[in-house]
């Protein structure tokens, strides 16, 4: 029960603010907080090794992870997820028992909370109720999968870029979150295309004032610019 009062007392809210268990009770999120350590990446850390995920469950306190693919030769790489505060990795192993072949990198210092993937499955199994908020989290999951994969089939590169930008934008703020410090290359991982391409549709937005780029931070300046860009056709910017 000693690293459940420490885990209380670090990180009071973090069961509590993660989506798939912010409604349980105290005694099931109790219970559930003392099957987690903390883990602590640093920034670059590339963590190739899939039985490191078969075998335990993660939340991030902290930072973020890339959730990555890349071929068999290792020449392409797509990101599939940007994973940050209060996500949880990894479900597949969780749902289905197998190995999930993909690959993460830490982004920034990263801090995790880690259990044991028998000891979830058996918490699950004790408070089965807990399934109503993790069903939803993953239908959610599956559904950006599905539009991601339909982004890169049917739609260009430029209306790629204008969703990627749209889609992190802070409602309340209006700032860009996630995304703001990433380096063309990494940009262009998440849309299917390269560093030389993404940073020439990016310069045109910059030219067009719907955007701000200094110091490899990207900035929104004309939300409704953008918005009008992606839902006219007619207006695209290359």
């Amino acid at each position: 029960m000693a690293g459940e009062n420490l885990l209380s007392f670090k990180y009071p809210g973090v069961i509590k603010d993660c989506v798939i268990f912010n409604t349980l009770e105290e005694g099931p999120r109790n219970l559930l907080l003392s099957l987690f350590h903390e883990e602590k990446w640093p920034k670059n850390t590339c963590i190739l090794n899939n039985e490191k995920f078969f075998f335990h469950f993660y939340i991030i306190v902290s930072g973020r992870v890339k959730m990555y693919q890349v071929d068999d030769f290792g020449e392409k790489e797509i990101t599939l997820f940007i994973l940050s505060k209060n996500d949880i990795f990894d479900l597949f192993c969780l749902l289905d028992g197998y190995e999930h072949e993909v690959f993460y990198e830490c982004l920034d210092d990263v801090k995790v909370l880690a259990a044991p993937m028998q000891e979830i499955k058996k918490w699950y199994n004790q408070y089965p109720a807990a399934l109503k908020d993790l069903m939803p989290y993953v239908g959610k999951q599956f559904r950006l999968l599905e539009s991601f994969v339909s982004s890169l089939t049917f739609t260009d590169i430029s209306t790629r870029i204008l969703k990627l930008l749209i889609s992190n934008v802070n409602s309340s703020s209006r700032g860009l979150e996630k995304i703001n410090d990433l380096s063309n290359k990494e940009i262009a991982f998440l849309v299917g295309s390269t560093r030389t391409v993404v940073n020439r549709h990016l310069q045109r937005l910059k030219q067009k004032g719907a955007i701000n780029i200094s110091w490899n931070r990207l900035e929104i300046k004309d939300l409704p610019l953008l918005i009008s860009l992606l839902e006219n056709p007619n207006q695209k910017f290359i």
